[in-house]
């Protein structure tokens, strides 16, 4: 039996991560690890190990020796920041990973590297801009007019997000995040208004295996995002749309040719209706990865055969799942997977 060890395990993402596991034919030993002692209780594991922050010196080293304790055969981690120093310091974990390169890695976690190769390809209009002055807002409207996004570059979640109609709004932005001490790089992009979409995909040594695109139709508390947005949906549906297959497919080519893991792109529809990406998600799974577990296709479960050069199932390269597959879930509510017209609500009038 594999044991396997997933990092940031009590948070929404790895709790679908483990539960996917769970939903496997092939029985797995699953340990759970997270910062937080609260969230870890909420994992359906046996055993669950509290571990230091990443960005503590001494991660690594705790890290390897939960995986020599507990006999570990594969390692899975969640969240961006442990993502990225387990990538950095991949030489020295004692286990098996399913990660991407260094560099895919690095470009992907920041929104600007990203963006640069985008705009260069062609796949976005115009590159991100970096704001450190009052002089680069006046160049962002510029460039990308009124309205337009202000954001962290680094960072999940719609971190530091804004909509931004005017120069004021975006300097105060700024302005208070420093005053929280908080030192983050801002960036201006293209605002896009339309169709919020994520497109998540299984790769190996440059080919696409498996992917899946998805709309998202409500978020999660929006009304407490300045944006409006979290990018954490509470309902969305399975599409099945080329031109979001397309644009994901080039958007991951164009920054790792050899792509193999996983790869989740944001995408976004512009006022001309075109799919433009603005991030991707690269070596861990949207939060929701056990929605389409639940409707037949289990990635998370394919990923980790796949970093044990184990076969799979043959499966559709693009579209694996029907669209208009509904997943509707809530704080403290169990999940609901309903199909196009099929809803169990009664209206009355």
């Amino acid at each position: 039996m594999k044991n396997i060890l997933v990092t940031g395990a009590g948070g929404p993402a790895g709790l679908n991560f483990i539960n996917s596991l769970l939903d496997a034919p092939e029985k797995m030993n699953i340990i759970s690890s997270d910062i937080n002692k609260f969230h870890l209780e909420l994992t359906p594991t046996k055993d669950k190990i509290i571990l230091p922050e990443y960005e503590k010196n001494n991660y690594i080293e705790k890290l390897n020796e939960v995986i020599d304790n507990f006999n570990i055969d594969f390692l899975h981690s969640q969240p961006d920041g442990e993502v990225k120093i387990i990538s950095e310091n991949r030489n020295q974990i004692k286990t098996k990973i399913f990660l991407p390169a260094k560099n895919t890695i690095k470009i992907c976690q920041d929104k600007d590297l990203s963006s640069n190769i985008w705009a260069k390809e062609g796949i976005l209009k115009q590159s991100s801009l970096i704001i450190n002055t009052k002089k680069d807002l006046d160049d962002a409207a510029n460039i990308f007019g009124y309205p337009y996004w202000l954001r962290a570059s680094v960072g999940a979640s719609s971190r530091g997000s804004s909509l931004i109609k005017n120069k004021e709004t975006a300097f105060h932005w700024i302005e208070y995040w420093k005053s929280r001490n908080i030192d983050w790089t801002f960036i201006a992009q293209d605002y896009f208004n339309g169709r919020n979409i994520a497109f998540q995909s299984l790769w190996k040594d440059g080919e696409l295996i498996v992917s899946q695109a998805r709309e998202r139709l409500e978020y999660l508390y929006p009304n407490l995002a300045p944006s409006g947005v979290t990018n954490t949906p509470i309902v969305a549906v399975t599409i099945n749309d080329k031109n979001v297959n397309d644009i994901a497919f080039r958007s991951i080519k164009s920054i790792d040719k050899n792509a193999t893991g996983i790869f989740c792109v944001d995408l976004k529809e512009d006022k001309n209706k075109i799919v433009r990406p603005t991030e991707i998600n690269v070596g861990r799974f949207f939060t929701t990865s056990y929605f389409f577990t639940k409707a037949g296709v289990n990635m998370p479960y394919y990923y980790a055969k796949l970093a044990f050069n184990e076969e799979i199932p043959k499966l559709p390269k693009f579209d694996a799942l029907p669209k208009g597959l509904y997943w509707i879930r809530h704080i403290d509510g169990p999940a609901v997977l309903i199909k196009e017209g099929e809803w169990n609500s009664r209206k009355f009038v």
